[in-house]
């Protein structure tokens, strides 16, 4: 043990009464609430419908679960409990964060397709709150004592009981905290998505695609650290390919939106605005052919 440490909690939860709360579950729920709250004000400085945000919520919660455990069945079998309700323990942890955001934004698309709204915009508005639940709940896998990463004797090391140690680190103490790193990081990203959002032109859905960018570039990092079980392929944990692929995905998505060019007058099914120049002709070649329709209607008075 270092002289200098960070303990871990010595209960996954706490009992009321009878019944047992899981600290993981409860840092979901208050992740959910935390971002449909900023959501909500976000969008609704955009002139968007509150009700709206409440309604992707209730559609993208429930389907970031499952898409959370599906991923996290297919990439760490091994760690799921193995009785019959085993698929379906989220209670111990196991949702995969990857299919846990595409199952909330592919519900969430659905919605917003449904209801006619501004999706790029709305993806913009939820980026920064996206990044503050995942930080919510990476305090949930803090109370697990899970995830975390090697072994090491800096001062900020995380003590792991030996029933949370892994095979092989067993005479080691404490481990690279790598839930604090990414909640540090993702409140960071938050901040700066917001910063940015607030003094720069970034065109929808800009700031969502760095958002992908950032937190995808950064579990690059963090995967480079965790010694959890995890799928390999080629020497590397499945997860550093799914970052490295979203990171470069990320940064030439938010490239493409930033270099779209608006439409101009003359592309097809778009009416644009004369180019420059030719607004006085237009005009003139206008009160030009309104002359006779106006001489005709006064003849018949």
């Amino acid at each position: 043990m270092t002289l200098a440490s960070i303990p871990s909690p010595s209960s996954s939860g706490f009992h009321i009464g009878p019944f047992f709360l899981h600290a993981y579950g409860i840092a979901y729920v208050f992740a959910v609430v935390a971002a449909v709250w900023i959501t909500r004000r976000r969008w609704e400085r955009q002139g968007g419908d509150r009700a709206l945000v409440t309604e992707v919520a209730m559609w993208g919660f429930p389907a970031g679960l499952i898409g959370g455990r599906l991923y996290f069945i297919a990439t760490s079998f091994s760690q799921m409990p193995q009785h019959w309700w085993g698929p379906f323990a989220v209670w111990d942890g196991g949702l995969g964060i990857w299919g846990g955001i595409a199952g909330g934004v592919i519900a969430g698309l659905w919605v917003l397709r449904r209801r006619g709204a501004d999706i790029p915009l709305f993806m913009d508005a939820a980026a920064p709150a996206l990044l503050v639940a995942q930080s919510i709940g990476r305090v949930g896998n803090y109370f697990n004592q899970e995830l975390f990463g090697g072994p090491t004797s800096l001062p900020w090391g995380l003590e792991i009981s030996p029933a949370h140690r892994l095979d092989g680190y067993a005479a080691y103490s404490t481990f690279q905290p790598t839930f604090l790193y990414e909640l540090i990081w993702n409140l960071s990203l938050a901040a700066f998505l917001v910063w940015l959002g607030n003094r720069r032109r970034i065109r929808p859905p800009g700031l969502f695609a760095l958002y992908v960018t950032g937190y995808s570039a950064f579990r690059i990092f963090e995967e480079s650290l965790r010694v959890d079980p995890s799928e390999h392929f080629l020497g590397l944990r499945f997860n550093m390919y799914v970052a490295i692929i979203l990171t470069i995905a990320g940064a030439a998505w938010f490239w493409y939106t930033q270099r779209r060019r608006p439409a101009t007058a003359g592309a097809e099914g778009v009416a644009g605005p004369p180019p420059a120049g030719e607004a006085d002709v237009t005009a003139q070649v206008g009160a030009d052919a309104a002359e006779p329709a106006g001489g005709a209607a006064g003849d018949g008075g």
